[in-house]
């Protein structure tokens, strides 16, 4: 794969999380919020929300909700979902929400579609786990239909029978805002790339892996006959930007710890090998995120746009990391802090 001429874009992963500290659960919301008009203003592209609940842990779970909020005290950041888990959602209602905050912010709208993995969210909602490719797929065809038609239709599936239906309002973006979805084999990441949707790969894959990745996604596109875009994928990365070595490994060392609660969470060890494979996930931390000092931050930039990966979303932000990271790696890749 050819060396990228396309611009690096840079956006946030992730969300609120309460801290040990925190009075209530307004102070992580709080931090995010800042985070993101923060970004905004430094010129990050777009803040991607993950959604998640019954952690006891404050991870975000009404994730339109407030990127809705969002859209009201930003005005050009990308506001994401990474990901809308669809198994828990009424097709419906979902796409009656995602269209109300694509026509509230004017068409910023990119909405990630993703199946879920945890066993605790599935029977906290009381949806089996071998209903989730079904309910997903029945989802993703009534989104389709419901932003692109006019008229009152019947959808009847395995899963769901909606009468007389007329979806309102419709998005800004058309025929739909931008989906996509998360991948990591070779059969997902096809799949996607056949049906036109947009690629995230996740924190935890090596470098090696990623080209793989990105080059079974370009494949499977010219197969099907899906144009593809320089923007298309993306890929999120841990920002771990130290001063010096010390700092480089405390936040090595954090950045794990971190990991490894991911990797007890997860009702689906097999897909990736960072959760089956437990003796690789010190090497792993190394081999993927973005750390160190700007000029190793840079250079593990640059190996990326190099393989084709223009758009790279950052988990483990403040604001005052995203200062540093404007003022010290973005001006490399013609993004200057304003």
């Amino acid at each position: 794969m050819g060396v990228s001429t396309a611009q690096m874009r840079f956006g946030l992963f992730g969300g609120p999380i309460r801290q040990a500290n925190d009075t209530d659960d307004r102070d992580a919301y709080g931090r995010y919020i800042e985070s993101v008009v923060e970004a905004e203003s430094l010129g990050f592209y777009g803040t991607y929300l993950v959604e998640h609940h019954f952690t006891g842990r404050g991870q975000v779970s009404a994730s339109l909700g407030l990127l809705t909020y969002l859209a009201g005290i930003t005005s050009t950041i990308r506001l994401g979902t990474a990901v809308v888990v669809v198994p828990w959602h009424n097709p419906a209602l979902l796409a009656e929400q995602a269209a109300t905050l694509d026509l509230l912010s004017n068409g910023r709208l990119d909405l990630g579609l993703g199946r879920g993995y945890r066993d605790l969210e599935f029977d906290g909602f009381g949806v089996p786990r071998t209903e989730a490719m079904g309910r997903f797929e029945d989802t993703l065809a009534f989104l389709r239909q419901a932003w692109t038609t006019n008229e009152r239709f019947t959808f009847d599936s395995d899963f769901w029978t909606l009468k007389d239906v007329l979806i309102e309002p419709k998005p800004i973006q058309q025929p739909h805002p931008p989906m996509w979805i998360g991948a990591a084999s070779d059969a997902s990441v096809r799949k996607a790339a056949a049906g036109g949707l947009r690629l995230f790969l996740d924190q935890v894959s090596t470098f090696a892996e990623v080209r793989e990745r990105l080059a079974v996604y370009r494949e499977a596109q010219a197969e099907a006959g899906v144009p593809s875009h320089p923007y298309d994928v993306a890929l999120t990365r841990p920002l771990l930007l130290a001063g010096d070595a010390q700092e480089r490994q405390q936040l090595r060392e954090s950045h794990q710890g971190t990991l490894e609660y991911l990797a007890h969470s997860t009702s689906n060890s097999e897909d990736n090998p960072f959760y089956s494979a437990p003796e690789q996930r010190r090497q792993r931390v190394e081999d993927s995120a973005i750390i160190g000092e700007p000029a190793e931050c840079v250079e593990r930039l640059k190996q990326l746009q190099d393989m084709g990966i223009n758009q790279v979303l950052l988990t483990r932000t403040t604001p005052a990391l995203l200062q540093r990271f404007a003022a010290d790696v973005m001006p490399n890749f013609g993004t200057e802090a304003k």
